[in-house]
């Protein structure tokens, strides 16, 4: 009987622990591109949450080979513009906008290691209730 317990007390705790881990706004690596000679990080969305973010942008900072270090901002639209919401279970990329900030000007092999300075995430107008997990 005692074991019985212990093995549904222990059953429960898994199930609530994967369904918080389920319950937010996932940020991992995207593929890099070369666009005129110069590396253009991004990012990929999951939203494992139950509210539409209307917007999210990452502040990436990449340290150079050649010791220098930039700040990329990674977003999901241009944010005085058109939005581009991402519903619940969607996928978005967060991509940098090169007509707005400065090229990296370094190919990819070129970026050593990022890192995250800054996440804004918005939706319904005031800031997200999810929790933003971001692997750059």
């Amino acid at each position: 009987m005692m074991r019985t317990r212990s093995l549904i007390a222990l059953g429960l705790i898994v199930a609530t622990s994967s369904a918080l881990a389920a319950n937010g706004i996932d940020v991992k690596r995207g593929e890099d591109s070369l666009v005129y000679g110069s590396c253009v990080p991004s990012l990929v969305v999951e939203n494992k949450s139950s509210e539409t973010i209307d917007y999210l942008q990452v502040d990436l900072v990449v340290a150079l080979s050649d010791g220098r270090q930039q700040t990329v901002e990674l977003m999901s639209a241009y944010r005085e513009g058109v939005l581009f919401p991402i519903a619940p279970g969607e996928t978005a990329t967060l991509k940098q906008h090169l007509d707005t900030s400065r090229a990296l000007g370094v190919g990819c092999a070129d970026v050593k290691v990022r890192s995250v300075a800054r996440t804004i995430c918005e939706a319904a107008g005031k800031a997200c209730n999810s929790s933003v997990s971001i692997q750059p």
